[in-house]
């Protein structure tokens, strides 16, 4: 494990511009859902004239109505992009912004009730099986090309159809606070493992006083990504796939921090299966390290009154960390499919893409853009670090999170492992019972 000084230059990327890598060596592509699920049988709206092709003096005057939920910075960066479009093509761009609580639940509303919007931001497709406008026939079959592999994915129901356009990509990671570190006089390495990261941790903790050594989200999202570095995941391909031994042996070092009080206990106990974010622990300078995600970069620019970086995810069998993102979608039974689908490929080409992760701290889904690279206006050598592990992140993480049954499975991964906080259960236990869940919740599907 080769050290490192505390310095800027040192612990981030060295190039101004943010590459990604070749698109064979990403799997791209979500807070917390991720699973696109799929499109069911529905016929997806009929035919559509190729958005190349069409007469765009036909779409003058119409509108398009767009249920959106924002992350914070991309708000205003979809307003300016909404703003381009409704130019050009002479329409206007009905936004609703709804919490990202509701997002689902409002849509399911709407579609019952024979209200579809024409196009909607989502975390995940599979609650919408049967409703997503296909969109082949307005895009082409090759579209899915001008994505990165992993995110072709989600894109795509099980029959290869176009469902979906992922529209940013996020990716957990951990941060560290480098003050803390300094004052300890513990420096950081370039790369580590899981038991030199709590090692180091621990050190800090111990020389500064700090309340913790490492937190993270309560989240099955970022439990996954302990699984993932440990070499198993809970679902593969629609079918379960959790190593119960591979699972126990990953998740040990986190079990043995929360037994010793140097990792947060209670908030496994709190409010169910809900997320909660342990960023304020990390704001308060209460922790030295904290696995979070890209998303965190923004707010901690703004609040963190101490010196802080990002740092490579740890290994365990593999490295890298859990992708996710979210996705655009349009409604077979929205009033405007023609408008819908020319949206949608506008909203997504290169140069909006381009504008909208660079505002809002995203990572792009576009394979010309993987190849090219972005430049972040903040952070964009911290954004480095989390685009860098991308290339690390095993392609069966990106099939994870994209599987239909993903979220039922997080959620009973948060409630076996909180199981396994309060001393209901131990670990090997809890991992056999979360495997037996996850069978049924296959089964079930």
């Amino acid at each position: 494990m080769s050290r490192r000084t505390v310095s800027r230059s040192r612990l981030t990327p060295t190039r101004r511009t943010v590459t990604l890598g070749g698109t064979a060596a990403i799997a791209a592509t979500a807070l917390a859902a991720c699973n696109p699920g799929g499109s069911g049988d529905g016929d997806g709206g009929g035919e559509g004239e190729p958005v190349a092709e069409q007469d765009t003096a036909a779409l003058a005057g119409k509108s398009v109505s767009y249920l959106y939920f924002t992350d914070g910075p991309d708000e205003q960066a979809t307003r300016d992009l909404i703003a381009a479009f409704e130019q050009e093509y002479d329409v206007t761009v009905e936004l609703e912004i709804v919490p990202f609580a509701d997002i689902t639940t409002t849509l399911q509303a709407r579609l019952s009730g024979g209200q579809a919007p024409d196009v909607a931001r989502v975390a995940a497709t599979a609650p919408f099986a049967g409703d997503l406008l296909l969109l082949d026939d307005y895009l082409g079959a090759d579209y899915l090309e001008q994505f990165t592999e992993g995110v072709q994915v989600g894109m795509a129901d099980a029959d290869g159809r176009i469902h979906a356009i992922a529209s940013d990509l996020t990716q957990n990671g951990p941060f560290v606070n480098t003050d803390l570190f300094e004052q300890a006089g513990v420096a950081l390495p370039e790369s580590w493992t899981w038991e030199e990261m709590v090692d180091l941790a621990t050190q800090v903790q111990e020389a500064t006083g700090t309340e913790f050594a490492f937190a993270m989200d309560k989240s099955g999202h970022r439990l996954s990504t302990i699984l993932s570095q440990g070499g198993t995941y809970l679902v593969q391909d629609s079918s379960s796939s959790l190593d119960v031994a591979a699972a126990a042996t990953a998740l040990q070092p986190l079990v043995d921090m929360i037994e010793a009080g140097t990792s947060p206990r209670d908030f496994w106990l709190d409010s169910g299966t809900k997320y909660q974010g342990a960023n304020e622990v990390f704001l308060a300078q209460q922790v030295p390290v904290y696995l979070s995600g890209n998303w965190q970069v923004a707010q901690f620019d703004e609040d963190a009154e101490f010196g802080w970086a990002t740092m490579p995810n740890p290994t365990q069998v593999v490295g890298g960390g859990f992708p996710g993102g979210k996705f655009m979608v349009g409604f077979a039974e929205g009033p405007e499919n023609q408008l819908a689908a020319t949206f949608l490929e506008f909203m997504n080409s290169t140069e909006s893409q381009k504008s909208f992760i660079s505002a809002s701290a995203f990572m792009p889904t576009r394979a010309d853009l993987t190849e090219s690279g972005v430049e972040y206006p903040v952070r964009n050598e911290e954004m480095g670090i989390f685009v860098d592990d991308l290339a690390e992140t095993p392609t069966e993480a990106y099939a994870a999170c994209y599987d239909a049954n993903f979220d039922a499975a997080a959620q009973e991964f948060v409630a076996e492992f909180a199981e396994v906080v309060s001393g209901n259960k131990d670990l090997a236990t809890a991992m056999e019972d979360l495997r037996a869940s996850i069978d049924a919740i296959v089964e079930q599907a």
